[in-house]
């Protein structure tokens, strides 16, 4: 709970237009059913703490959110107040650090985001949404980047209502893969070739065989399986690559499992999806390990007031040296 703070706090300075953007995908995310902004927003925080707060909920998504970055903006705060800010921010239920992996395999990546909202949260509506936001974003690719200028381009023929012949059909096809993200399955046909020249697959094949390629990765297998299963023991001379691999992925289809294992203390617990970070040291955690945002080492230094408790050995250190102390005689 938040502490009551009628002391006039000084208004957060407007983002200016040139504020960083952190890298696609990084940055500041808004959490959603979020109160329309009032003047009295963060009325009951400390007077830093509504600067900083009232300048971040400002910050369009993907702005950077380091300490660093908003120091520079907020000149009437150091990095180390920014911090303290940010930590009670957390504390009060307005942001939550995570750590978001993407992708899928070898292209399995990490990526920090911020999750902020205006509206204060407890810890229950902050466990229950970034559950959801990991299930959701298991499999989600990071945004792309924002779109560049190009130079123009000619205006295409205008389609007639004769059927384009196999070599148009495949160009076609090439450009269109050129202009969509390609899949994992797509990128393991299209590398066969690179392996040996004899599976060489043309754009249109690999379109057309990318459905059979996913049915694979769908079965929880990975690209390098896939490519060994269709890679070994081929035969001396290969007339027709498309066929050949076609047929392998027919036939060598590997079974789906049960999702769940008959025997879950032999198997590794899954890879978490989202991490929630120690607004205060980073230390990452699932979100149920960190209540506040905070770790358990952290959370009992800002429950004692922002000093450590002491050591109960320390104490007793302490306690057995007094009574030396007292022990010894006394000068005439």
């Amino acid at each position: 709970m938040a502490t009551q703070h009628h002391s006039s706090a000084l208004p957060a300075p407007a983002v200016p237009a040139a504020y960083p953007m952190a890298k696609p995908g990084y940055g500041k995310r808004s959490a959603p059913g979020q109160q329309a902004r009032t003047p009295d927003d963060f009325a009951l925080l400390p007077t830093c703490e509504r600067y900083v707060a009232g300048f971040v909920d400002h910050l369009p998504d993907g702005a950077a959110m380091s300490v660093k970055q908003l120091a520079k903006q907020l000149p009437l705060y150091g990095q180390q107040a920014i911090s303290t800010a940010l930590k009670a921010l957390s504390v009060a239920g307005h942001l939550r650090r995570v750590r978001c992996a993407v992708g899928a395999g070898d292209e399995t990546r990490w990526v920090f985001r911020t999750f902020w909202s205006r509206t204060a949260r407890d810890n229950e509506w902050w466990n229950t949404y970034l559950a959801t936001e990991a299930a959701t974003r298991t499999a989600a690719p990071v945004e792309p980047p924002a779109p560049t200028a190009v130079p123009p381009q000619r205006t295409p023929p205008q389609p007639t209502d004769t059927e384009p012949s196999p070599p148009a059909r495949e160009a076609i096809s090439a450009e269109r893969t050129q202009t969509t993200a390609l899949s994992p399955a797509y990128l393991a046909l299209a590398r066969l070739g690179r392996n040996d020249h004899r599976l060489g697959l043309s754009a249109h094949d690999c379109t057309t065989l990318e459905p059979l390629a996913t049915q694979w990765l769908d079965r929880g297998v990975t690209t390098d399986y896939l490519t060994n299963a269709l890679t070994a023991g081929l035969p001396a001379q290969i007339d027709s690559p498309a066929g050949l691999l076609r047929r392998r992925l027919i036939d060598k289809l590997p079974p789906r499992l049960p999702a769940t294992p008959s025997t879950p203390t032999d198997t590794p617990a899954p890879t978490r999806r989202l991490l929630v970070e120690c607004t205060d040291c980073g230390r990452p955690g699932p979100p149920e390990a960190l209540p506040d945002g905070l770790c358990h080492p952290c959370h009992t230094t800002h429950s004692a007031g922002g000093r450590p408790s002491p050591d109960p050995t320390q104490i007793a250190a302490v306690k057995a040296h007094m009574a030396n102390l007292r022990d010894l005689p006394k000068p005439v």
